[in-house]
């Protein structure tokens, strides 16, 4: 299976291009399915009413699912109730009915990722595609499931959970307060949750698409995207520029649009050397339903973008270069492409580095090596931000001097 999350700067047409490259590769043969947590645009660009249930057939391979977050969020509240009903019961709190919950702000973010974890573990796809929010919150999005963890980790560490056998006589002694049982509970059920949602973000055939048009300001919005996805490793395969106009108007102002558009499409290319950049024609008006989809797949110059296969397992990018013999540190390289020096920040908080790239944050902890060293200083260099560890005398064994990279 192959998950492509379509994102990009808001107002790009990410929903139009999503659907467009899934209905590619359900007319390549592929079953695909789009998913969406829109409520109208993309029944608009399909043609199509749009079910929350199940998926909805579009055309022959293609379908289509639309996430309410609504739903899912009145299905966990209530569970949540029944779960807490004698805890609820004992402080005379009075349940609330089905018809009185509406979604809090963040359930969307939660149901996306739910949904994703469920058709990643079906099975059912060749492809999926999800029509992703704006591209800083699908970044935090992605970062979420082991943020959460993290935070689970640290407020309910799983090595206490062996405590519990001892409540009795714990209980017995003053002033020793033990983490309730349900707490703990509800925690596994989190950690198992947020587990699968990261299995599925990281999964060697999970990758980012961005869709962009082309101007100075996408341009500079997707360099900060670029470092965002670099530094919580997310790999994008690939930036399709939407809405070129033609070339070689005779008008005047068309002209002007479009040399614009051809020098921002340069730049790009520049930019993601690395990366395809395909090109999508102006089609005059906002595609509705299969047939003018098509004419974004078939047109002459419209390139959305093949859905090439998972690449297998990814290595960790960040990466411990070994000059103990040389200059006597360990360096920890970071590919941060895009990233620009004014906006980075680290910090070392005990046995985690905290990296801070423009409005994105990272929290890696520190592989077994560099917690025996202190951080004598850091640089970015071609995209690459390094990290100097200088061993501490205190806490680095001589006989660990070959084990730099463990």
């Amino acid at each position: 299976m192959r998950i492509v999350l379509v994102t990009g700067p808001g107002g790009a047409g990410r929903t139009t291009l999503a659907a467009a490259t899934a209905l590619a590769a359900a007319r390549k043969g592929a079953r695909a399915l789009l998913l969406t947590t829109e409520s109208s645009a993309p029944e608009t660009v399909l043609g199509t009413p749009l079910g929350a249930d199940a998926a909805t057939p579009v055309a022959p391979g293609l379908y289509a699912r639309r996430i309410d977050p609504g739903d899912r969020f009145r299905q966990e509240f209530l569970a949540f109730q029944e779960r807490a009903g004698a805890a609820l019961d004992l402080l005379g709190a009075a349940p609330l009915d089905e018809d009185e919950l509406t979604e809090l702000p963040g359930a969307e973010d939660f149901a996306l990722l739910q949904a994703l974890r469920a058709e990643h573990a079906s099975g059912d796809w060749d492809l999926v595609l999800v029509d992703m929010p704006a591209a800083a919150e699908t970044i935090r999005l992605l970062a979420l499931p082991n943020q959460v963890r993290r935070y689970l980790r640290r407020l309910l560490p799983p090595e206490r959970q062996a405590a519990r056998a001892l409540r009795p006589v714990l209980a017995q002694l003053a002033g020793v307060p033990m983490p309730a049982q349900k707490l703990y509970e509800a925690a596994e059920r989190w950690e198992t949750e947020l587990a699968a949602v990261q299995r599925a973000i990281d999964d060697p055939g999970t990758s980012v698409r961005l869709v962009t048009e082309a101007g100075p300001v996408a341009l500079a919005n997707l360099r900060s995207i670029r470092a965002g996805l670099a530094l919580h490793g997310r790999r994008t395969d690939g930036v399709v520029v939407n809405r070129l106009l033609p070339t070689g108007s005779a008008d005047p102002f068309l002209a002007a649009l479009s040399g614009s558009q051809q020098t921002a499409l340069k730049a790009l290319r520049e930019e993601f050397p690395d990366v395809p950049v395909h090109e999508v024609p102006h089609l005059g008006r906002d595609p509705q339903g299969v047939e003018e989809l098509d004419e974004l797949i078939d047109g002459p110059t419209g390139d959305i973008g093949a859905i090439a296969p998972g690449q297998g397992r990814r290595p960790d990018p960040w990466t411990i270069e070994d000059r103990l013999a040389t200059d006597g540190i360990l360096v920890w390289r970071v590919p941060l492409p895009g990233a620009e020096r004014r906006g980075l920040g680290l910090v070392r908080r005990g046995d985690e580095v905290v990296v801070t790239v423009g409005r994105f944050r990272r929290i890696r902890t520190l592989p077994s090596a560099l917690r025996r060293c202190t951080v004598s200083g850091a640089g970015l260099r071609d995209g690459v931000l390094e990290i100097r560890f200088t061993p501490d005398p205190d806490l680095w064994p001589k006989s660990d001097a070959g084990d730099a990279r463990n």
